[in-house]
């Protein structure tokens, strides 16, 4: 980090979003993540970093900070800004994300319909399924249906299909589930 905090400082414009991105993604530094962030979107618009929008990485903190509605709001307005606009295919990861705010929110039945279009891009996508049978079980449908759709997330997740980030090489991301043997 002190080595990010040098490069900063002689090229902000081109060093100060990724900075907030390991703050987000490796460091958990998600206060300081949002403050470089914010700074960006101020100095440069809400322009992207590793593949996706500053405002994309804020949800991300506010989810870890449980600041469930900010959340909510910018990954609402970030999928609908890249569908909308065409910027890019679908994103899988940004649907699951959305998901995400919307279970953090108990709003179940608008997070399995999230979780869905995550698995019609990525069906083998293991940690949608995950989440998608914890919501049916708060909605209070079938045990035997959950436990068989996280049986089927476990086998996909032993394959690999979780999410595709580049990093989760090296880290684990927000809310993804890694099933042990």
């Amino acid at each position: 980090m002190p080595y990010l905090d040098k490069a900063v400082l002689y090229d902000k414009e081109r060093w100060l979003s990724y900075r907030a991105f390991m703050k987000c993604i490796f460091s958990h530094n998600y206060k300081a993540a949002i403050v470089d962030f914010d700074e960006a979107i101020k100095l440069y618009g809400n322009s992207y970093v590793m593949d996706h929008s500053f405002n994309f990485y804020k949800a991300l903190c506010y989810l870890q900070l449980n600041e469930y509605e900010k959340a909510e709001n910018l990954l609402d307005d970030y999928v609908n800004d890249i569908y909308k606009n065409r910027q890019q295919l679908e994103h899988p990861t940004a649907y699951f994300y959305q998901g995400i705010a919307k279970y953090e929110l108990k709003k179940w039945d608008e997070a399995i319909a999230i979780f869905d279009k995550a698995l019609k891009i990525y069906p083998e996508f293991s940690d949608a399924k995950y989440y998608k049978a914890i919501c049916w079980l708060k909605q209070g449908k079938s045990r035997d249906d959950a436990i068989a759709l996280v049986e089927v997330a476990r086998k996909d997740a032993a394959k690999g299909f979780s999410i595709n980030e580049d990093n989760t090489i090296y880290e684990t991301y927000p809310y993804q589930k890694k099933f042990g043997n």
